[in-house]
């Protein structure tokens, strides 16, 4: 009997459970992606373009036999499994909270034509590494130790030739998008599972042994810019830890890997935590959201702050819709600690921005800065963007290429503090750090209060 694949956050067909088990029903598949109106209304436009492009790779590799259409999924996947006879609808399952209740309403939908997951987007799924009461970890360090010793499956073994695939062209009445559309706009790296596999390649090369120490330096090409292909599933993080041995490189990598299933297990434990603080003791916190905070928030937006690592990744993040880690640290401390503005306004920003922008890994990370999510730093600490640029950019490398007003001053000048004198057509600090460090910590001792 035939069947469905619903791809979503899954765009390749190397390492694809649910494709095996799509072929395993002894029959054809017809492999399909739903343009969810939903989903391309919240995201920016380089992550579209990230997806269009990855869709067209995809449709490639099937000799054009991928089934575009767009619409309600609960409406769109029962019609498709209806009109070609099928008898199951595979996906990777999704564990997010959008994602959970769409599945839901499709199943329901799909009366009885069974919805089959197999698989997900992380090494562990979220709900298996648990506390030895069955409770969920709140802290990353013995969630990472029991994540290693749980363990994951290697790599399934699929490619295009592990189905028979149905020419979309043959589904009776099929409502095909004719043509993929297209963002119009320019992405710094390519997209797609070819790409993936390229950039990984490349990475293993030249970076992965040094990663441990060169990680947090955003002068360096040290970052595997591996993020938007995990985002979209061009690759799978198994096919990525497969790669990886014993070594401070390669381990320091696993750990990366071992966050993102972190915060994933966080969101699907805590589903409101996606734009509510996790620890709830914090929605008593101070925060500014006037005029005159608009005022700030679009400085900070626009690289306008006059604290130049903080503007050096702002302008990263508005020219490629990426940005360093370390960075994205120091901009989101930036923004709670010192201007006093809401972490979902910075959250709402980087997901409209990155093309990497994954809501359990970007809304974490913000509440991680804040200090109001689990495992977060503490709540006291407030990253001194001068001291952070001095320390991660000491030759000002990387303020000196996204900062142009800095561009030309001498290598002997340390862009990080600098005086009125220097500073030319860059503005003048936006806020003093010193003043509103005091006053961020006020704030949050009144909270603890």
């Amino acid at each position: 009997m035939p069947a469905v694949l619903w791809f979503r956050r899954d765009l390749r067909l190397s390492d694809l459970p649910a494709l095996l088990a799509a072929a395993d029903v002894d029959g054809e598949v017809l492999a399909c992606y739903v343009l969810d109106p939903r989903l391309t209304a919240s995201a920016g436009p380089r992550r579209l373009q990230y997806l269009y492009d990855a869709l067209r790779e995809l449709n490639a590799a099937l000799d054009g036999r991928l089934l575009l259409t767009g619409g309600p999924p609960e409406i769109q996947i029962p019609l498709l499994a209806k009109r070609i006879g099928a008898t199951s609808v595979h996906i990777s399952r999704d564990f997010s909270p959008f994602g959970r209740q769409r599945d839901e309403q499709v199943a329901d939908a799909l009366a009885d034509v069974a919805l089959v997951a197999t698989g997900s987007a992380y090494l562990v799924s979220p709900g298996r590494v648990n506390k030895s009461d069955g409770t969920p970890y709140k802290v990353f360090t013995p969630f990472f130790a029991a994540w290693r010793t749980h363990g994951w499956r290697p790599p399934a073994v699929s490619g295009p030739a592990s189905a028979r695939w149905i020419d979309p062209d043959d589904v009776p009445g099929n409502a095909r998008i004719a043509d993929i559309p297209d963002a119009g706009v320019r992405l710094e790296l390519p997209a797609g599972e070819q790409a993936a596999r390229r950039q990984w390649d490349h990475f293993i090369g030249t970076g992965l042994e040094d990663y441990a120490d060169n990680r947090n330096r955003p002068d360096l090409d040290a970052s595997s810019r591996m993020s938007a292909h995990l985002k979209f599933g061009t690759v799978h993080p198994r096919t990525l830890a497969a790669n990886l041995g014993q070594g401070r490189g390669p381990q320091a990598y696993l750990r990366e890997l071992a966050f993102r299933d972190f915060y994933a297990n966080v969101l699907h434990e805590w589903p409101d935590s996606a734009w509510r603080n996790w620890n709830s003791v914090f929605d008593r916190i101070e925060v500014d959201d006037g005029s005159g905070a608009a005022e700030l928030f679009d400085a900070w937006k626009a690289g306008r702050t006059g604290y130049p690592i903080v503007d050096a990744g702002m302008r990263q993040l508005a020219e490629t819709g990426f940005m360093h880690n370390r960075v994205r640290m120091i901009v989101a401390s930036f923004l709670v600690k010192d201007l006093h503005l809401p972490w979902q306004w910075g959250a709402r920003w980087f997901l409209e921005q990155l093309v990497d922008g994954d809501m359990a890994s970007n809304q974490h990370g913000w509440q991680w800065a804040a200090g109001c999510g689990t495992d977060a730093a503490p709540y006291f600490r407030v990253f001194n963007p001068t001291t952070q640029g001095s320390k991660f950019d000491a030759a000002g490398d990387y303020v000196r290429r996204w900062v142009p007003e800095l561009a030309a001053l001498d290598g002997g000048v340390d862009v990080h503090k600098l005086d009125d004198n220097r500073r030319g057509h860059y503005p003048a600090p936006i806020v003093d750090h010193a003043q509103e460090r005091m006053e961020a910590l006020r704030r949050y001792a009144a909270v603890k209060r």
